[in-house]
């Protein structure tokens, strides 16, 4: 005759061996939480004369976005500078590591995408749509890009600056930009390490 303990044994070692045959082996260890591998960055390209090639395949639009200032003709007497929406993107990988950090690693490109409003129906180049009066972006009208290369572009503290055109299509490869032209009105009036943080709130440490 079986007794009372050990006939309780045997349920208790049926009930584990059917639990583990309905789930598939005993429960295992919790596995720890995993961390990503860092982002490989895309870092800037140049041609063998030293021009800046174009980022392929669109790909800042797959970047960090950062900001879109606008400064249209009909607000600036109508000759702004910069007519267009200026759409801002950030190399991932250096975002990354800014965030980090606080500091823009060399290697880093920021694009502006450029693209122009929707013809304006009042005097101050705003229009209707359904959500209300404003500005609407249109068509995409060139852009321009800052590299990051403390020792290439000493001269114009750490960061050098290319136009890909101001029109559609942008130019496969763009020259260095003159001082003057460029890199003196960051010098001048950018918030940080010639970067426009105060209009990029993500930047803006």
């Amino acid at each position: 005759m079986i007794k009372k303990s050990s006939a309780l044994l045997i349920l208790l070692t049926g009930i584990a061996l059917a639990t583990t045959a309905a789930f598939g082996g005993p429960p295992t260890k919790r596995h720890k939480a995993t961390t990503l591998p860092p982002r490989t960055r895309y870092l800037p390209e140049y041609t063998a004369s030293g021009d800046l090639i174009l980022p392929k395949n669109n790909i800042w639009r797959e970047w960090v976005f950062v900001g879109e200032p606008l400064t249209p003709n009909a607000l600036n007497g109508g000759k702004a500078n910069f007519p267009e929406y200026h759409n801002v993107y950030i190399e991932p990988g250096s975002y990354e590591i800014y965030k980090k950090t606080g500091e823009f690693p060399d290697g880093t490109i920021m694009f502006k995408e450029l693209q122009l409003t929707l013809p304006g129906e009042n005097p101050d180049g705003s229009r209707t749509e359904q959500s209300g009066r404003g500005y609407f972006p249109g068509a995409f009208n060139g852009g321009d890009a800052t590299v990051k290369d403390t020792k290439r572009y000493a001269d114009t503290g750490g960061w050098g600056y290319y136009k890909f055109n101001h029109h559609e299509p942008k130019a496969p490869t763009a020259a260095l930009k003159p001082k003057e032209e460029c890199a003196y009105c960051h010098i001048a009036s950018a918030k940080k390490d010639e970067v426009w943080t105060q209009f990029y709130r993500l930047l803006d440490r």
